[in-house]
């Protein structure tokens, strides 16, 4: 663009000279032009050159400056992202903490709820037990009461047919002017009817014995052919010939003795069952 500028002058200042002379100094201007364009051209160069120079210069500025502004950034992306990492690792540890407090908080709550929910549970099966007690004891009250008082009519009862049963057996004495004589007759009446009464007592306890031997017996037979039987602890007992020896001569008392003892009937069973038991 200075160039063109430049010839533009030359030929600007040449054309007012005089046509005749144009041929003679045209050769030298156009030396001077072609001197003043190598120079411009070189000029030219030189400043492009420069201008390169200047360019690659910038150039590599603006790379290094890129270079420093993209490693600045980086660094600060590293540094973020440390400072984010330690972050995120604190905050990490943060709620690692707290869900470990929280954990232990919920274990602490749940042992507390179970052993809350065992002492209910305790109280609650104690005062059940408690309960039960109470009502087996009022039920044991009220069936001993009822017991009682049914032991108490049924000893009524018998004492009212006891007392029926002796009235009508025993008619009322009339021992209103009796003579001596007349009394003994009487006495000699009651004592002899007492001795018939003593004699059918003495017949039917020995009865009843007897059929209890049996039954015991028989019950035994039944029990031992049905596979049933379950073998009885047996006493320590005599010789069989000392209660056989014992049980003649039991039979041989009489029946007044036997009738003085006849309160243990139970004794006199089982001295009769001895024998058998050991056959």
């Amino acid at each position: 663009m200075c160039l063109s500028i430049y010839n533009c002058n030359i030929r600007r200042m040449f054309s007012c000279f005089p046509s005749n002379a144009t041929f003679i100094r045209s050769n030298n201007i156009d030396t001077a032009a072609a001197a003043a364009a190598e120079e411009a051209r070189r000029q030219q160069e030189a400043e492009e050159a420069a201008r390169q120079a200047a360019e690659e210069e910038r150039r590599q500025q603006e790379a290094e400056e890129r270079r420093r502004r993209e490693e600045e950034e980086r660094e600060k992306r590293e540094a973020e992202e440390a400072l984010r990492k330690i972050e995120d690792e604190k905050r990490a540890a943060e709620e690692a903490e707290k869900r470990k407090i929280e954990e232990e908080k919920q274990k602490a709550e749940e042992a507390e709820r179970k052993k809350r929910e065992a002492e209910e549970r305790r109280k609650r099966e104690e005062e059940e037990r408690e309960e039960a007690e109470r009502k087996k004891r009022q039920e044991e009250k009220l069936i001993m009461q009822k017991a009682a008082e049914d032991l108490k009519n049924e000893a009524k009862r018998k004492a009212e047919e006891r007392e029926n049963f002796i009235n009508s057996r025993v008619e009322p004495l009339a021992t209103d002017g009796l003579n001596e004589a007349q009394m003994q007759d009487l006495v000699k009446k009651l004592h002899g009817k007492m001795a018939e009464l003593e004699e059918e007592v003495y017949d039917w306890e020995f009865k009843l014995r007897r059929q209890e031997f049996e039954i015991n017996d028989l019950t035994l037979k039944v029990n031992d052919t049905r596979g049933k039987f379950v073998k009885p602890v047996l006493r320590k007992i005599s010789k069989t010939e000392a209660k056989l020896a014992k049980l003649e001569r039991t039979k041989k008392d009489d029946f007044r003795t036997t009738l003085k003892s006849s309160g243990h009937k139970h004794d006199k069973i089982e001295e009769e069952e001895a024998p058998a038991e050991e056959a």
